[in-house]
Parts: C-alpha cells; sequence; structure tokens
C-alpha cells in the first residue's frame, strides 16, 4: 500500500467540488482533492475512459494514482459522469482541465474550454467559481467569462506545474500555488483548497497567472536546449557534460534540475508552450527570439541524435537494423505526445534503417497506432535488440540499467551502443566489448 493512501482525511470543511476532464492533469488532481475530503465529481466525455476509472483504473501511467482512485471511489467522495452540465450542478468549484493542443499556425487550440464553457454556463450553482487549469494563452479567463455570460461566476486562472510521472506527489507537495483573479475573495476561497499544503502561494492578475505558465515552461526548455548544446561543444572539444553540469548545478544560482543532456525535449507542454508563446509574442509585436532558438536548438539535438546511429551504422542506415530501448518522452510515464524517441524513430525508418523498439508502456499489439506504424515492437528488450547493428537508448526507464549487457553482446549484429540518455555506464560496456556513444561524454 503507497504511503499516498495516508494523505487521505475528512476535513470538516468538506466542498463540493467538479473537475472537467480526467487527462494527466484532471484525475490526478480529482483523486487528491478527494483524498483531502472533498466531494468531488469528475466529468470525462469519453465513455471507455469514464467506464476506466470507475473501474478503479487509471487510463494513464503515474505512480500512486489507482491506489489514490480505489480509496477514492470505494469512499464514495469520487463520482464519475459524462456529462460536465450534470457535474457542475451542486459544484463550489469547478476546474477546468482539458486540453488546449497546437493548432496548425502554432497557437493554443482552446476550442476544448470555449466548448466546455458554454456547456457546463448555464449549470453553474449560484456563486460558483470556475477555476481553469488548462494552459491557455492570455485572455482566456476574460473570453471564458464573456462566454458564461453570468454576474453571479467568477472564473479565475489557477496554473499547474505538474511533471509527468510524479503528478500525484506534486499534486500532495507542490512547488508553489499560483491564482490568477480579479476578485480578491474568490482568490482566497481558491487558495484555502490548499491549504493543507506548505508550498508558497502566488496571488496575481489573471493576465500574468496565464503568463507564469508559459514562462515557466519556456524556461525549462530554454535550460533544457542549453545543456544540449553544451554536451555538442563537450564532443567536440574533449570535455565531459556530466561532470561539467556538476561544476554548474553546485552554483544555487543554476541547481540540478534540467541539466541532464538527453535526446531533446518532448512531451504533451513544453513543445505546445514554447510554440504557443513565440506566436503569442508575436501578436503582440513581441519577438522572442531567445524562445524560437531553444525549439530550434531541440530540432538540431534530435538531428544530432539520428547522426550518432547513423555514423554508428557505419555511415548508412539502409538494410540495417537499429533496436531502439524506450519510445516515451521520458521514463515513468506512458506519454508519446512529441517524444523525441518517436521523432527520432522515424527519421532512422525514413533514411532506410529497419526499426524494432521496446517500451515497457507500450504492449506488441499495438504496433497499428498511427505514431507506431513505422516500427516493429516487441514484448521484452532482448527480442527488441537482437541482431540489430546498433542499440540506441532514447527513454531513461531504470529496467534498461540493469539488463543482461553479456547476453545482448552475444544477440546483436554488431556490438554498438548510442546511450542518448547517458543511463549505462561507459566502461562496464567497454569492457564487455561494446563500442558505446553517449551525449558529451
Amino acid at each position: 500500500m503507497s504511503d499516498y493512501i495516508h494523505a487521505f482525511r475528512h476535513d470538516e470543511d468538506v466542498r463540493n467540488i467538479c473537475v472537467i476532464g480526467a487527462g494527466y492533469v484532471g484525475l490526478p488532481l480529482a483523486a487528491v482533492l478527494a483524498s483531502r475530503g472533498h466531494s468531488v465529481t469528475l466529468a470525462e466525455r469519453d465513455e471507455n475512459i469514464a467506464s476506466l476509472i470507475r473501474e478503479g483504473e487509471s487510463p494513464i501511467y503515474e505512480h500512486g494514482l489507482e491506489e489514490l482512485l480505489a480509496v477514492a471511489l470505494s469512499s464514495e467522495r469520487l463520482h464519475i459522469t459524462e456529462s460536465a452540465a450534470q457535474a457542475v450542478i451542486n459544484a463550489e468549484f469547478v476546474f477546468l482541465c482539458v486540453g488546449t493542443p497546437e493548432s496548425l499556425d502554432g497557437s493554443a487550440d482552446i476550442s476544448y474550454i470555449t466548448r466546455a464553457a458554454a456547456e457546463i454556463g448555464p449549470h453553474l450553482a449560484e456563486g460558483a467559481i470556475v477555476i481553469n487549469k488548462s494552459t491557455a494563452p492570455i485572455g482566456t479567463i476574460k473570453l471564458i467569462e464573456r462566454i458564461i455570460g453570468r454576474p453571479d461566476i467568477t472564473v479565475v486562472c489557477n496554473p499547474e506545474f505538474l511533471r509527468e510521472g510524479t503528478a500525484v506527489a506534486d499534486s500532495l507537495n507542490p512547488d508553489r500555488i499560483v491564482v490568477g483573479a480579479d476578485n480578491q475573495e474568490a482568490a482566497a476561497r481558491v487558495v484555502a483548497l490548499f491549504n493543507n499544503t506548505t508550498a508558497p502561494t502566488v496571488v496575481t492578475d489573471t493576465t500574468t497567472a496565464e503568463l507564469i505558465k508559459y514562462a515557466s515552461n519556456a524556461f525549462l526548455a530554454t535550460k533544457l536546449t542549453f545543456i544540449n548544446t553544451m554536451a555538442g561543444l563537450c564532443e567536440s572539444v574533449g570535455a565531459d557534460v556530466v561532470d561539467l553540469g556538476l561544476g554548474l548545478g553546485y552554483d544555487s544560482r543554476i541547481g540540478f534540475e534540467f541539466m541532464r543532456p538527453g535526446p531533446g525535449w518532448g512531451g504533451s507542454c513544453l513543445p505546445k508552450d514554447t510554440s504557443a508563446l513565440v506566436t503569442m509574442g508575436e501578436s503582440f509585436g513581441c519577438d522572442l527570439e531567445l524562445i524560437r532558438a531553444a525549439i530550434s536548438g531541440n530540432f538540431a539535438q534530435m538531428n544530432r541524435i539520428v547522426d550518432k546511429i547513423r555514423i554508428a551504422a557505419g555511415g548508412d542506415l539502409r538494410g540495417r537494423i537499429i533496436g531502439i530501448l524506450g519510445l516515451t518522452f521520458k521514463a515513468n510515464t506512458n506519454d508519446r505526445r512529441n517524444s523525441p524517441a518517436i521523432w527520432i524513430t522515424q527519421r532512422l525508418a525514413e533514411d532506410g534503417a529497419t526499426v524494432h523498439a521496446y517500451d515497457p508502456t507500450v504492449a506488441k499489439d499495438a504496433d497499428g497506432i498511427d505514431d507506431l506504424l513505422h516500427l516493429t515492437l516487441f514484448d521484452d528488450p532482448y527480442s527488441a535488440v537482437a541482431r540489430s547493428h546498433v542499440v540506441a537508448l532514447l527513454t531513461e526507464w531504470q529496467e534498461f540499467r540493469w539488463l543482461d549487457f553479456t547476453r545482448i553482446h552475444d544477440d546483436v549484429a554488431t556490438a554498438t551502443i548510442v546511450d542518448a540518455r547517458n543511463t549505462l555506464d561507459p566502461a562496464s560496456l567497454h569492457r564487455l566489448g561494446f563500442s558505446y556513444s553517449g551525449v558529451g561524454r
């Protein structure tokens, strides 16, 4: 039983809360709010996902989430419905946690937000507070207010800062709580929902709150591009990026977070949010050149990994088998959206390679899924890399550290490894007879 279960309690100040959207933000939020003793109704329009959650199964891979769900459902603190209009009828607080995917022009598509606002507007309880947690551009709070069109309803911004893979832990112990509101009383009521944490709270206007989320992700993306750029320089001059990261990280102004090089950054947030921020800046006549450079540098990094694999394969990928370890954009999540691993494997296939792959969250029978059509899936890592000319580790799953590389050495066509996450021990692999290529080392 997870320590997360100990978070469950029954506050005297129980609130009726509605969460709209059971994705990577909404589902952990609903489970954690229920764990705090509140009565939570989760609205998810996808019937299959809603049914899965009713059975206590999580459609997303998050440590501790299914345990929280099981207790929340059995205690009847969490209820599931497909109707957002029905879910909000008695709710004092309504969290909007719907997707804001990237549009063709790079801006954030807020159609899911506007649709939800129009659907719930007539059914909201008098005096309810609508809290937008979906990442959305400046002016979205004002737009939601206009769509709802009710003077008794207050709309505030409460951006999320969850990390996929640790969303439950981050919800229970957030780094900070940001609330953007024009009504200070409403802001105080929203802050009170999180008064069981010791996190610092920033209460500001809605525009600033909306921008804080984008600025946070843009900074993290820029930091990742920086260390990946330094990794390239390390390779050119013969330096070690791991030691470089240590030398930088001990400076408290810089820190260690997001200072590990890799194949590039991806996921559901950084790519779309950096793109949306650049587009937002352009709409206000502001050229965010630094953010554009971070985006460009990220594509350059992914291309460098493709080049590493090509060189390791002898300079030509045609007719070569590349064994891939990891497909998600990072470990401890099943999210492949904008995954560097998917982008890299697609380029490898386009250049003539036969791509075999294993990821602990992807079943062999998932071959028909669009983002996996270019490769062949295997149920275990050893089968995926057998007969390969290059083994490429693209996601830092811990299980890859403890593979039997003696067995792998005997099964591969060429004992060559490209470690795009610097997860493996080069010295050990060299002793086994592997040719090893990391990032910046």
